[in-house]
């Protein structure tokens, strides 16, 4: 494995720091730094760009960004343990890491970068990942403060992210993601990338920003999808009874023997804007 900076190979890092991955914080460390470098370069250029990255644990992909020209990287990590090894990069990239140890679920994403142009990039915990991703979907504000978001998840999520009706895996989070971005898989990474090894294979997705997606209330739109999704092997007519039933779906015409995992992101829209 190549370096890819004069800093020590992960593993060196990871057993000199005691760092062992917690499987409560939703922790598995890459360690392949040539990986890492593939998942940085999949945001596009990041010469002038600063990059939000969550979760960096010891700092693989950390290095990797910086590495690729990052002007700053800002990195949310709630581990206190993984600060000693954060900040020897910090001192190897002077002036370009800054660390805030915390919560990523309880931090407020657009009062970190005053200006742009900025990009997510993050290799997520597993147990909050989701959960992110929808937040950093749903703001008020569109278009939102980043360019794009390149993140690893499962690869089962990263399925249901990218996927359209019709789909076996399309479902309320698909909805939300081609609503207000195109999402593609980019690649995907198998579980010896990681230590320790997962049970599953993981996925990196490229997500961008539509400027102007469909006029609608992410409110709204959520309560459908997760009415519609919530019996989604039911007649819609069924499936959404507690949130209007038929005279919603006629308002919409929409056809109520149609099932959730036919309709479309428009679809979802216009039942949304019916409500």
């Amino acid at each position: 494995m190549a370096a890819i900076d004069g800093l020590p190979p992960l593993r060196d890092v990871i057993t000199r720091h005691g760092l062992d991955a917690k499987k409560a914080l939703g922790q598995n460390f890459l360690l392949d730094l040539n990986l890492t470098q593939k998942i940085a370069r999949t945001a596009g250029p990041l010469d002038g760009v600063t990059v939000i990255e969550v979760g960096p644990g010891p700092g693989g992909l950390t290095r990797a960004i910086l590495s690729l020209g990052a002007k700053k990287v800002i990195a949310i990590e709630r581990d206190g343990r993984c600060l000693p090894a954060l900040a020897e990069i910090a001192d190897f990239y002077p002036g370009r890491l800054e660390v805030i140890e915390g919560d990523a679920l309880k931090t407020s994403f657009e009062d970190l970068v005053t200006a742009g142009p900025v990009k997510i990039i993050a290799n997520l915990p597993y147990n909050v990942g989701t959960q992110l991703l929808v937040n950093w979907l749903l703001p008020k504000a569109w278009p939102p403060f980043y360019q794009s978001m390149t993140l690893m998840f499962q690869r089962e999520v990263g399925l249901r992210i990218v996927a359209d009706a019709d789909d076996d895996h399309y479902g309320r989070l698909g909805v939300l993601c081609g609503w207000r971005t195109n999402a593609r898989m980019a690649f995907d990474v198998p579980p010896q990338a990681f230590s320790p090894p997962p049970k599953v294979t993981s996925s990196v997705v490229h997500l961008e920003p539509i400027e102007n997606p469909i006029p609608c209330l992410a409110e709204d739109l959520e309560k459908v999808t997760m009415a519609a999704f919530g019996q989604r092997r039911k007649m819609l007519r069924q499936s959404v009874k507690s949130i209007g039933g038929e005279a919603l779906l006629a308002r919409a015409e929409i056809d109520p023997k149609r099932r959730a995992e036919t309709l479309s992101v428009e679809e979802f829209c216009r039942l949304a804007n019916c409500l």
